[in-house]
């Protein structure tokens, strides 16, 4: 999966690596404080750090394109909030399963299925895209508490 090598300096450790199998020759340079290999071998922080940028990339789709630029969770309350997270998180899983069966009917990897796009595809089919607060309430009814 990863290969790559150690190179300690003073009071840093450079670690050169690439991506097994990824089809490219580039070489990523991770410069990290822990200098004992025996504490953290370099194929270790490599694969660490490909993987925590997989997170970042997935908090992206979250929060800026999913979300939108002007995200804001309309609850007032913690139910309420936790709640619209779950949504959030709900509708992720969905379009990243759609992405998966897809890649995998057109014999593709995953990760080359864009995100963004497939977001754009489900917002042009979904017919309903008007959301009221959750807390919005027939005037007849008692009002929502917490």
């Amino acid at each position: 999966m990863l290969t790559g090598t150690g190179v300690t300096r003073p009071g840093v450790r450079v670690i050169e690596y690439r991506l097994d199998g990824s089809g490219e020759d580039t070489v990523y340079r991770l410069v990290t404080t822990v200098c004992d290999p025996g504490q953290a071998p370099a194929v270790e922080l490599a694969a660490l750090y490909h993987q925590r940028w997989e997170i970042e990339n997935t908090l992206d789709e979250i929060k800026t394109h999913q979300g939108g630029r002007q995200l804001v969770l309309r609850s007032q309350y913690p139910d309420g909030v936790e709640q619209e997270v779950y949504g959030f998180l709900l509708v992720h899983h969905a379009l990243r399963d759609l992405m998966h069966q897809t890649a995998q009917e057109a014999g593709l990897d995953p990760d080359r299925i864009s995100f963004t796009r497939t977001l754009n595809a489900a917002r042009r089919h979904v017919t309903g895209q008007a959301a009221p607060s959750p807390l919005t309430t027939d005037p007849g009814l008692p009002a929502h508490s917490p």
